[in-house]
């Protein structure tokens, strides 16, 4: 996708090398969360951005650290709130580690997994391992732990994690997210159980989730093109914005959800881009065909 035209005032108040790398980008890679919607309802220009990165031939992603729903349920939430998009568009830290590990395992390789069903789904449904379920030393030593949020986690399953780390196995967490914000208000996230067992273990985890560049990157695979042709529209700079960094992607930051202009403006890495709102982005991108 490129574009080109005169500089408008709205153009005016970023930066010229960024906006043109905004134009030529060849994928969007999207947090959902705080830029497609906040709560159940959606954000506004959602509809009109993803129809015009199609018709533009411009691939997309929607980029999550949540594992506890598969691309299927986000497609079904979205779709409830007006957002058409295709399962093959979403990729939770689920569905990355999973491909993640697919190109380091061989088939069938046995995986002891810490997680909400949803994960389990994720990495065994369309993947070629092999599940394990209890893990006794010397008894069907997983190749890989895989860690993301486990309301149901209990001691018996730090023990079972611990074990198999330490005899070996690769230990992957889906996201180090210490918190998780809800209707309550913040409540233990994924990295909670993960630095539970890494202390336990002995051993530090490979990070699939942002700020890990890993999810991103995997996007980027996915959609066939290299980093540096990718943007990140994010609403955090600890999360998105600092992974699409180191992945060396364009970022974005909307002022839709946590992060706010004042603290981007602050910030020792900001983005290369800051918009009020996706409509604001659209425009931006419109704006080159006036």
């Amino acid at each position: 996708m490129t574009f080109g035209g005169a500089r408008t005032g709205l153009e005016q108040e970023q930066d010229p090398v960024a906006v043109a790398r905004l134009r030529a980008a060849r994928a969007f890679l999207f947090d959902m969360d705080g830029v497609l919607y906040r709560g159940p309802d959606p954000l506004p220009g959602v509809g009109p951005l993803l129809d015009r990165l199609v018709a533009d031939g411009c691939g997309y992603v929607l980029a999550t650290n949540n594992s506890m729903a598969s691309p299927a349920e986000y497609t079904m939430r979205l779709g409830g709130m007006g957002i058409g998009v295709p399962e093959e568009r979403i990729l939770t830290a689920g569905t990355a580690t999973r491909d993640y590990l697919t190109d380091l395992l061989p088939q069938e390789a046995p995986i002891y997994a810490v997680g909400m069903p949803a994960l389990r789904h994720q990495l065994f449904d369309r993947a070629p391992f092999r599940e394990v379920t209890d893990v006794q030393p010397g008894e069907d030593a997983p190749a890989a732990v895989v860690v993301g949020l486990d309301l149901a986690f209990t001691y018996d399953k730090l023990r079972a994690a611990t074990t198999a780390i330490r005899a070996g196995a690769r230990f992957v967490a889906t996201n180090a997210d210490a918190t998780l914000p809800t209707e309550r208000g913040l409540v233990p996230g994924a990295g909670s159980i993960v630095a539970a067992i890494a202390t336990a273990s002995g051993h530090q985890p490979t990070v699939i989730g942002k700020p890990s560049p890993r999810i991103l990157e995997q996007g980027a695979a996915n959609l066939g093109v290299s980093p540096a042709e990718a943007v990140v529209i994010g609403d955090r700079l600890d999360t998105d914005i600092l992974a699409g960094q180191r992945a060396g992607m364009l970022t974005v930051l909307v002022l839709t959800g946590v992060s706010t202009r004042d603290e981007a403006i602050a910030a020792e890495s900001p983005p290369d881009l800051i918009v009020d709102d996706l409509p604001a982005l659209l425009a931006l991108l419109d704006a080159a065909d006036g």
